[in-house]
């Protein structure tokens, strides 16, 4: 008899959960420049748990107003410094209406089709209330990254909330 095994993922939003984000007028925005990019504290032992737990990790992230070689360089800097196992970006800008920009599901669909990911066994990981939709909308449990930004909306009920990603690792592997 063939055991199949469930494959399940932690989805991560990009800027302010991985990476340092600069607040610019109380709002959240991700580096302009490649020196900028800078990996967070413990972030790569984190998504270490989450792969020994038996977790995919995936980045799921809007860059819209982004040039693509330096999202590139920032990504592969990124994949050099911690273990994914796949990147899914949104180029668009949110007037184009896309299905793949959170708050919409389609990064997290995408990825749970194309590698029969269990959405309901999965998690999101933002620190924006846009991922935390875009979770909640794919089927996901949902963990928000709280940086008290002044003028960025909260996400409407979160199933938890933390101050890092490190923080949320007991919560996904169940080490509370």
């Amino acid at each position: 008899m063939v055991e199949l095994k469930l494959k399940r993922a932690v989805f991560l939003d990009r800027d302010g959960v991985i990476n340092r984000n600069t607040v610019r007028h109380g709002r959240p925005a991700g580096p302009e420049r490649l020196e900028d990019f800078v990996i967070l504290p413990g972030v790569k032992e984190a998504v270490e748990a989450f792969h020994v737990a038996g977790y995919l990790v995936i980045v799921a992230t809007n860059q819209p107003a982004a040039d693509s070689t330096l999202v590139e360089a920032m990504h592969a800097k990124m994949r050099q410094s911690i273990r994914l196992d796949d990147v899914k970006i949104c180029p668009h800008a949110e007037r184009e209406n896309c299905d793949c920009r959170k708050p919409k599901p389609g990064l997290l669909l995408e990825a749970a089709k194309e590698r029969g990911i269990v959405l309901a066994e999965s998690w999101m990981i933002g620190d924006r209330w846009r991922d935390i939709e875009a979770g909640k909308a794919a089927g996901c449990r949902t963990i928000f990254v709280d940086h008290h930004y002044a003028n960025e909306p909260r996400p409407q009920m979160p199933d938890f909330t933390v101050g890092s990603l490190p923080e949320a690792v007991p919560l996904v592997i169940g080490k509370k």
